[in-house]
C-alpha cells in the first residue's frame, strides 16, 4: 500500500517510520493516524522486523500537534469520539505493541505530538527539540493519553505545570525530568535511535514482547503488575528462545534466537 502522508523503510532488523507532512509542521490528522495504524500493524506482523523508529520529515518538527482545523467545530460527543478512536487506533495501539518503538524526537513534538511520542516504549531528541501540551490555551484538554502518560514519565507536579502554562520545555529539560532517554545532536539522531535498535535486535524478541507487556501491567488498573511479571515469566520458559538463551550462555557463545 501506498500512503500519502507517511513513509515506511525497512532494513535489516529495522524499519523506520517518517511521518510526512513536512508543510503542516508533521501535524496528525485522521488521515495520518488512518495510516500509522496501519503501517505499525503491519510492521508488528513483519517477523524481519526487531525495532521502529518513529520520527517526522524535515528539521523543524516531530510532530507539531493535531490538525486543529479537522475537529474546531466539534460537539461534545463528536469530540468524545475523536479522543476515543484515536486512543484505541493509534496511541494505545503502539503503547501495546509487541515490537519495540522508539521515537527519534527531531524538533517540535507539541500536543498530540508529544502524545504521540509517549505512546512509544522510550524516546530520544536532539538538541533542537521543543515538548508541551498546549491544549489548555485553546480551550481544551490533551485527549490521545497526555494527562495519563506524562504523569507516568515525569512525576504528577510537573505534569501538573506543563499541562497547566500551555508551556514548552527544551530537549535536556525533557532529559532531566525522564520525558526523553538521550539528547544528540540533529545529524547524529537517527543513527543514535538506530545503534540503540541494533542492541535490542540482539536480544529474543519474545522475550522483549513479553517484558512490554509486563511493564505495561503496572499501569493498568486493577491489574497487579507483580502477578503479570510472574506469569511472563513463566510462558518464557517455553520458548524456543529461552532454551537457545540459555544454552548458548552455558556453551559461552553467542545465541542464535529462533524466535519461538
Amino acid at each position: 500500500m501506498n500512503f500519502e502522508n507517511i513513509l515506511v523503510e525497512k532494513t535489516t532488523g529495522l524499519a523506520r517510520i517518517t511521518i510526512n507532512r513536512p508543510k503542516k509542521l508533521n501535524a496528525l490528522n485522521k488521515a495520518t493516524i488512518a495510516e500509522l495504524h496501519i503501517a505499525f500493524d503491519r510492521l508488528e506482523s513483519d517477523l524481519n522486523i526487531k525495532s521502529i523508529i518513529l520520527t517526522g520529515s524535515g528539521e523543524k518538527a516531530f510532530v507539531a500537534g493535531a490538525d486543529i482545523s479537522e475537529f474546531s467545530n466539534f460537539s461534545i460527543e463528536e469530540g468524545k469520539q475523536l479522543a476515543r478512536e484515536g486512543q484505541e487506533k493509534l496511541f494505545n495501539f503502539i503503547e501495546q505493541l509487541a515490537t519495540p518503538v522508539i521515537a527519534a524526537i527531531n524538533g517540535f513534538a507539541l500536543g498530540g505530538g508529544l502524545e504521540l511520542a509517549m505512546a512509544c516504549h522510550f524516546r530520544v531528541a536532539s538538541e533542537n527539540a521543543k515538548m508541551g501540551l498546549p491544549e489548555v490555551s485553546l480551550g481544551v484538554i490533551p485527549g490521545y493519553g497526555g494527562t495519563q502518560r506524562l504523569p507516568q514519565l515525569v512525576g504528577k507536579g510537573k505534569a501538573m505545570e506543563m499541562i497547566m502554562t500551555a508551556g514548552m520545555i527544551s530537549a535536556e529539560d525533557a532529559k532531566d525530568c525522564g520525558l526523553v532517554n538521550h539528547v544528540t545532536t540533529l545529524e547524529e539522531l537517527l543513527p543514535l535511535a538506530e545503534k540503540i535498535a541494533s542492541k535490542i535486535s540482539r536480544n529474543s524478541a519474545i522475550a522483549i514482547s513479553a517484558a512490554i507487556m509486563a511493564i505495561n501491567a503496572n499501569f493498568k488498573e486493577g491489574v497487579d503488575g507483580f502477578d503479570a511479571e510472574i506469569e511472563a515469566f513463566g510462558i518464557c520458559f517455553g520458548t524456543g528462545d529461552f532454551k537457545e538463551g540459555t544454552r548458548a550462555f552455558l556453551e559461552k557463545r553467542k545465541p542464535i534466537f529462533p524466535g519461538n
